[in-house]
């Protein structure tokens, strides 16, 4: 994609906004409401911004929000855009690249994940620590230098630190997290058994749609960046009746996102 497009969508958002923000959040399936903490909002629907995407998921409210949270300036993505939609991995990262532009230093993540660790339960709290990305890398075509090095290295792709802050809050919190390896595939159809058992054999304790993308683009382009899953189905039932469906992942990942909510703020806070 052109600079020029990141530039524009970047420009029409600054002459909506009153400050530079630090912080981005992407707040994926049903954990939308978390947008409801921050004060001051001002709300952009992606329709009016250039050369955004619309949001067809569902759950996702596809609005660009500004205020602060944590007292801190922040920008927030009420819903992302995914690659099952049909878009091009240059438009599902679009906002990160444009976010940047904006100023953010930290980026987090946050979506609605399968648990495929037999430790995890509908509710919980996953910090990703790595990932396994089986999505197209959004960084394949000419490297935009613009926004970093054509071979940026992902061996901390989510920042220890954070990590680690996140952690001493929840136990302040007294609230319980898990912490675990996020794999995404393309979706939109859930996974099978077979699958969900050979994610669980190489490593991965939780699976989802999204997220690495945007993770890899924001790495590149030397952007800090905090993951979270909300467990929102157990995918390691292999056997018996278990479906998924996804109303009751929503509805998990909107009763999970007070818990979510007061712990990301915190920790823009204090980051």
């Amino acid at each position: 994609m052109d600079f020029q497009k990141y530039q524009q969508a970047a420009e029409y958002i600054k002459s909506k906004i009153s400050a530079q923000p630090r912080v981005g959040i992407i707040l994926g399936s049903g954990l939308g409401n978390l947008a409801d903490e921050i004060a001051n909002p001002t709300v952009i629907p992606y329709s009016e911004i250039p050369n955004f995407a619309h949001s067809t998921a569902i759950g996702h409210k596809g609005n660009f929000i500004s205020g602060t949270l944590g007292g801190v300036p922040v920008v927030a993505m009420q819903g992302r855009f995914h690659y099952y939609e049909g878009y091009p991995m240059e438009v599902v990262t679009l906002p990160v690249r444009v976010m940047k532009l904006l100023g953010i230093e930290i980026l987090i993540v946050s979506n609605a994940a399968g648990g495929i660790n037999p430790n995890f339960h509908v509710g919980d709290l996953m910090i990703i620590r790595d990932h396994i990305n089986m999505l197209p890398n959004p960084l394949i075509g000419p490297n935009d230098e613009n926004f970093g090095v054509r071979f940026p290295d992902m061996t901390r792709a989510y920042d220890r630190e954070l990590i680690a802050l996140a952690e001493t809050i929840a136990q302040e919190q007294k609230l319980t997290l898990q912490k675990g390896v996020y794999v995404s595939l393309t979706g939109p159809s859930y996974e099978t058994p077979a699958e969900y058992k050979y994610w669980q054999t190489v490593g991965a304790d939780a699976v989802g749609m999204s997220t690495t993308p945007e993770v890899i683009v924001a790495r590149h382009a030397g952007i800090r960046v905090f993951g979270m899953s909300v467990i929102t189905n157990e995918g390691w039932h292999f056997e018996g009746d278990y479906t998924n469906d996804g109303d009751e992942v929503v509805a998990a990942a909107n009763a999970a996102s007070k818990r979510m909510g007061a712990l990301i703020a915190e920790l823009i806070a204090r980051a």
